[in-house]
């Protein structure tokens, strides 16, 4: 469990699972940039059952408000190198957009990614007019590397996707920085 002064980011329990699955199976609050695709419940409460929605290839954590509430959804999984993991999330309500929830939640996980595994670089994959997700990321010091073109396929079209990274070596330097040290 990760906790920070905005949230809390831990793995999903049994006890979470109804609301959990209507949370991510709410179609409307999906918004322009994420996928109208969505699982079964069944066959979400199967795949809970045989990992806890966490394998080898990649690992999904709730986000949860100060209240217990949960608010978003956060996970890392396997990216194109063996090297690079890369980071998603997913806030539920847009209402509490811009409350500094998914920040803080993107950067427990990627000190945790870091403190933790052999890793060396994360990404962050959005779609180029998503300027909350690029406040994310440059927020948490990742540098826009460029775009994918039509490399996502959301509601019904092709789109471009910008590429976001943070190197190992990145990390460290910003973490001496925030504790003063340089």
């Amino acid at each position: 469990m990760l906790k920070g002064k905005l949230c809390t980011v831990r793995h999903l329990l049994t006890a979470d699972l109804n609301t959990f699955i209507a949370l991510a199976n709410d179609l409307p609050s999906r918004g322009d940039y994420f996928s109208s695709q969505f699982k079964s419940p069944e066959t979400m409460r199967k795949e809970f059952m045989q990992n806890g929605f966490v394998t080898e290839d990649s690992e999904l954590f709730v986000v949860e408000d100060l209240a217990h509430h949960i608010v978003g959804v956060i996970t890392h999984f396997k990216s194109r190198t063996p090297t690079t993991r890369e980071i998603g999330y997913r806030l539920f309500d847009p209402a509490l957009a811009g409350r500094g929830y998914m920040t803080e939640a993107t950067q427990m996980l990627v000190d945790y990614l870091f403190n933790v595994h052999v890793w060396h670089r994360l990404e962050l994959l959005m779609a180029p007019e998503n300027t909350a997700s690029v406040r994310i990321a440059q927020k948490c010091g990742f540098v826009e590397e460029g775009v994918l073109r039509q490399s996502f396929f959301i509601h019904g079209r092709y789109q471009d996707v910008k590429v976001y990274s943070l190197l190992r070596q990145e990390w460290e330097q910003l973490a001496l920085q925030s504790r003063g040290a340089l």
